[in-house]
C-alpha cells in the first residue's frame, strides 16, 4: 500500500463535505457494519460537474470517498461509471482486505449517486440520432448498427451472455442494473433486483470493460408493482407482478436512462425477438421463452430493444459464458418473484399487505357444498391450484373459486374448471382482432388456439379446445402465429 497517499487523503479528503446543492445522493452502509457514507454527485449533460461525500466510521472510508471524488473532478459520465472497487483501492496502491469494505460501500454510494444524477439531469449525446438508430433487429441500415446501446445486466448469466454479445457489435456499449427491493428478511443471494445482485452485475461489467450505472427504482417499484399485487390479493385475484414490472415501470425507466446516456437502444437477455414492424416474437426455445412477461409493452418500446438471445437455447447460452470464463456461467436460474426470494408469500403478504393468516372452510361442490377443511386465508389460493387443499375425496380436488370477503375457498373436481371461452378485461391490441389465432393463459403453458370477439377494452376469448379455467388477474398473450399482437387481464 502506498502509505503516503492514504495518509494524503485521510488528512485533506478531497470533497469532504462539499456536497453539491443541485446533486444527487447515493447511500451506503448503515447500523450493520457501522459505516455510513453519504456521497452526492451533479452532472451536466455527458460531465460530472460536482462531487462531495460524508463519512461516518473508519478512516479507509474517509479515504475511499477521498480517492472517488478525485477521480470524479470532471470525468465524464462514462469514465465514472468504470470507477470500480479495484480503481479505489489501486489509488494507494492496494487496500488491506480487513478496508477493502470500505471500498465497497463507497463504490456502491457513488454508482446510486452516478445513476440518480444521469437518470435526472444527462442529456443525449448529439451525435446520436435516436430515432433512426432504434431500428429492429431486421433493419441492417448503419445507422440502426450504429447506435450505441444500453445493457441491463442483473448478475445472472443471461444479462452476462447478453452483455457480452451486445459489446461485439456496440464497444461503445453501457451497463445498468436497477435496484428494486432491500428488505432483511428476503435472501440476497436469491434475488435478481438485490444490492447484492447489483454488486455482482457491477463487477461483472467492469470486468467487461462496460462502464456501469445503478439505477434506484425501489419507490417506483413499490408503487407500481408490490402495492397493486398485494391489493389485488387482497381482492381475492392472482395478478402477474412481472408483466406490470416490465410494462410500466422497469423497462421504461432503463429506454428512459438510455435517451440520457446517448443510447439508441435496450439489450436484455430475454428470451424474445422482434419483428421488422416492431411487435415481439417468441423465442425459439419454448421452454426459455420470455415473452409473455414482456406483453404489455408498447410497439414503440419493443422497436428499441434487442434480444441477442431469442435465438438461442439455454445450454449455449452457458457454453458461452463458460468460454468468457464468467463466474456466472452455471449460476441457477432465479425461481421466485424476485420480491419474495427468500421468504414465502403467506409471511410477506403478513408482513407487508397487513394480511394474516385467516383460517376458514374449504367447501367442496361435490359433495354438497360440504365443508370438507380448513384454509389459512382465502386470499393464499387461486383458481387451479391443487396442494394444501385436504378433504380426501378419493380424487383430485381443485380450487374452483374463492371469496375473500365471505373467506371461503371452494374446491371441486377438474371438471368444473373446464371452458372454453375466457372473459377479458383492459385489453390492448397492436393488430387487427380477426389476426388473433392462438393465446397465452399462463407463462408456462404452450399457445393454445383461439379466437378474439371484443368490442372495446372488454373481450372474449373462444378456445378452440376447453382448458382450466385462468385465475383471475392473470395476463393473456394474444398471437397471430409467433407475433404478439396483443395483450389483456383474465377477469
Amino acid at each position: 500500500m502506498a502509505d503516503w497517499r492514504y495518509e494524503e487523503h485521510l488528512r485533506a479528503p478531497t470533497g469532504s463535505g462539499a456536497l453539491p446543492r443541485d446533486g444527487h445522493d447515493g447511500v451506503a452502509g448503515g447500523a450493520a457494519c457501522g459505516d455510513l457514507v453519504r456521497l452526492r454527485i451533479a452532472v451536466d449533460g455527458e460531465r460530472v460537474a460536482a462531487a462531495g461525500f460524508v463519512a461516518e466510521g473508519c478512516g479507509a472510508l474517509t479515504v475511499c470517498g477521498s480517492i472517488a471524488c478525485e477521480l470524479l473532478d470532471r470525468a465524464t459520465v462514462r469514465d465514472a461509471a468504470r470507477i470500480s472497487v479495484d480503481a479505489l483501492a489501486a489509488e494507494v496502491g492496494g487496500l488491506h482486505p480487513g478496508k477493502r469494505h470500505a471500498a465497497e460501500l463507497v463504490a456502491d454510494a457513488l454508482h446510486r449517486a452516478l445513476g440518480a444524477a444521469v437518470a435526472a439531469d444527462g442529456r443525449p449525446r448529439p451525435s446520436v440520432d435516436l430515432a433512426v438508430a432504434a431500428g429492429t433487429e431486421a433493419d441492417a441500415s448503419p445507422a440502426a448498427a450504429a447506435g450505441p446501446t444500453l445493457v441491463a445486466m442483473s448478475g445472472g448469466v443471461d444479462s452476462a451472455v447478453a452483455a457480452l454479445m451486445a459489446v461485439r457489435d456496440h464497444p461503445d456499449a453501457i451497463a445498468v442494473t436497477l435496484e428494486l427491493w432491500r428488505d432483511p428478511a428476503n435472501d440476497a443471494e436469491s434475488s435478481c433486483c438485490s444490492h447484492s445482485a447489483v454488486r455482482r452485475a457491477r463487477d461483472l461489467a467492469h470486468r467487461m470493460g462496460l462502464p456501469h450505472l445503478t439505477l434506484d427504482l425501489r419507490d417506483a417499484f413499490r408503487a407500481g408493482v408490490v402495492e397493486p399485487w398485494i391489493a389485488e390479493h387482497r381482492a381475492g385475484r392472482t395478478p402477474n407482478p412481472c408483466v406490470r414490472c416490465n410494462g410500466h415501470v422497469r423497462l421504461d425507466a432503463m429506454l428512459d436512462l438510455a435517451d440520457r446516456v446517448g443510447c439508441a437502444t435496450l439489450t436484455t437477455g430475454h428470451y424474445a425477438r422482434t419483428t421488422a414492424d416492431g411487435l415481439l416474437r417468441l423465442a425459439i426455445d419454448p421452454g426459455k421463452d420470455q415473452a409473455y412477461m414482456l406483453s404489455a409493452l408498447s410497439p414503440a418500446a419493443i422497436a428499441r430493444m434487442r434480444f441477442p438471445l431469442g435465438e438461442l437455447e439455454k445450454p449455449a447460452v452457458r457454453a458461452i459464458a463458460a468460454d468468457a470464463g464468467l463466474p456466472v456461467a452455471r449460476t441457477p436460474d432465479s425461481q421466485d418473484l424476485c420480491f419474495l426470494a427468500g421468504t414465502g408469500r403467506s409471511a410477506f403478504l403478513e408482513r407487508h399487505g397487513d394480511l394474516p393468516d385467516r383460517p376458514g372452510p374449504i367447501r367442496d361442490l361435490d359433495r354438497g357444498a360440504l365443508v370438507v377443511g380448513e384454509h389459512r386465508g382465502a386470499h393464499h389460493y387461486t383458481v387451479g391450484q391443487r396442494r394444501g387443499l385436504g378433504g380426501g375425496a378419493g380424487e383430485p380436488r381443485y380450487v374452483v373459486g374463492t371469496d375473500v370477503a365471505e373467506n371461503v375457498v371452494t374446491i371441486g373436481r377438474r371438471e368444473r374448471l373446464l371452458t372454453d371461452r375466457v372473459t377479458l378485461e383492459g385489453l390492448v391490441l397492436h393488430r387487427p382482432a380477426e389476426l388473433v389465432d392462438a393465446v397465452k393463459l399462463r407463462y408456462r403453458q404452450p399457445p393454445q388456439a383461439a379466437t378474439l370477439d371484443h368490442d372495446g377494452p372488454a373481450a372474449t376469448v373462444r378456445l378452440a379446445t376447453a382448458q382450466l379455467r385462468p385465475a383471475a388477474g392473470q395476463t393473456a398473450m394474444l398471437l397471430a402465429g409467433d407475433v404478439v399482437v396483443g395483450s389483456a387481464t383474465i377477469a
